[in-house]
């Protein structure tokens, strides 16, 4: 089935809903992820809809749509690409942890 990606547009954050959606699909697309979106209606965070859909990566289209706090809570659980800038954020990593 290959990897997924979990699609995130904030629509208060978004100016062009429609059109961050069509651009988070294109690169969804061009890193060759199957998209996936959240519940409409969930009160989860984007991070726990992103753990709980098991997606390899969450996408969003530019840097307002994830503020600092749910960006880091996000990167504890996967990667992150973003469209516009184009950036890409490895989750963090657990080396170097003692269990």
């Amino acid at each position: 089935m290959g990897p997924t990606a979990f699609g995130w547009v904030d629509d208060d954050a978004s100016t062009a809903p429609a059109w961050d959606r069509a651009q988070v699909r294109r690169l969804a697309e061009r890193l060759g992820y199957r998209i996936i979106w959240p519940d409409e209606y969930s009160v989860l965070s984007v991070a726990d809809q992103a753990r709980n859909s098991g997606a390899d990566v969450v996408i969003v289209p530019a840097p307002e749509h994830l503020d600092p706090l749910a960006l880091n809570r996000v990167m504890d659980v996967v990667d992150v690409e973003m469209v516009s800038p184009r950036l890409s954020f490895a989750r963090w990593s657990v080396a170097g942890a003692r269990r």
